[in-house]
């Protein structure tokens, strides 16, 4: 009996966290936040000051409700923690209940609060795939970015030798520079830069074009594509895995299974047949 009562207990609970009533709810909870943290920004009087830090509270309280929900609706509770973003909510909820206003972690707690935000990424799917797959795409980003690196240190490197004495302010050091060619890759006045540099080293263009194609056009599309190719991925990956939580083959098994019959069927076939075939 208690057993039962616990299923429909859980039941209950998981149908609560599938409303989608339930989670428009949330999502405004989260936007409500939002707005009180960029209110409470603003020098405010003491009684609209105490409005806010009550309406905080019940924000919170409101967070762990629903991360309690959340918790009774997982047939497994200890599956629940195995998802980061369960962890990252809990530990936001959990944080945000410590009374640390008029402590030395009041920075903490504000910050903690400021955070409440990203659960929106948790709350909706479509989020939770984007960051993934800017996630995933990371390590390929590396190899660009210190590609990238490696190009502004030579370019910088050149601007100084040449342009340290037209303007000191621009190519002075070799960290300036590289803030230089991070303000001509984002087409930021770049002309202006070299025109001045034209003055005295005419053929100078050829530095400044080269950089912008190599930086701007090259780099970045590749930056693009890779994040591009990882939602993709990350497309497939979650019908993939909607298409397993649903009994349903993907392609690829699918495929898996025609081979096989295929290769059943060349087996048993005589090699005349086999030819027709």
């Amino acid at each position: 009996m208690t057993t039962l009562n616990s299923r429909q207990w859980q039941g209950r609970f998981e149908r609560l966290r599938s409303n989608k009533l339930f989670e428009m709810v949330v999502v405004s909870i989260i936007l409500l936040s939002a707005l009180v943290i960029g209110v409470k920004t603003y020098a405010l009087p003491e009684t609209v000051t105490q409005v806010i830090i009550a309406l905080d509270w019940a924000i919170t309280v409101f967070f762990l409700v629903e991360i309690t929900v959340r918790l009774l609706a997982e047939p497994d509770k200890k599956r629940f923690f195995r998802s980061g973003w369960n962890v990252f909510d809990t530990l936001i909820v959990v944080v945000s209940l410590i009374p640390i206003e008029d402590s030395e972690l009041a920075l903490v707690g504000r910050l903690v609060r400021i955070f409440r935000v990203l659960r929106m990424v948790s709350i909706i799917p479509e989020l939770r795939t984007l960051l993934n797959s800017l996630l995933a795409a990371l390590p390929k980003l590396g190899y660009v970015s210190l590609m990238m690196f490696i190009i502004f240190y030579i370019y910088a490197a050149v601007g100084t030798t040449f342009f340290a004495d037209i303007n000191p302010g621009l190519w002075g050091d070799i960290s300036i520079s590289m803030l230089t060619l991070f303000r001509i890759m984002t087409f930021e006045d770049w002309t202006d830069i070299m025109y001045e540099t034209m003055a005295v080293y005419g053929l100078s263009w050829a530095f400044y074009l080269s950089f912008i194609f190599l930086s701007a056009f090259a780099f970045l599309n590749m930056i693009i594509g890779i994040v591009v190719n990882g939602l993709e991925e990350e497309h497939q990956r979650q019908a993939r895995a909607d298409a397993e939580a649903a009994g349903e083959p993907d392609i690829a098994t699918l495929q898996a299974e025609i081979a096989s019959l295929r290769e059943l069927l060349e087996e048993r076939l005589p090699p005349a047949e086999q030819r027709v075939a």
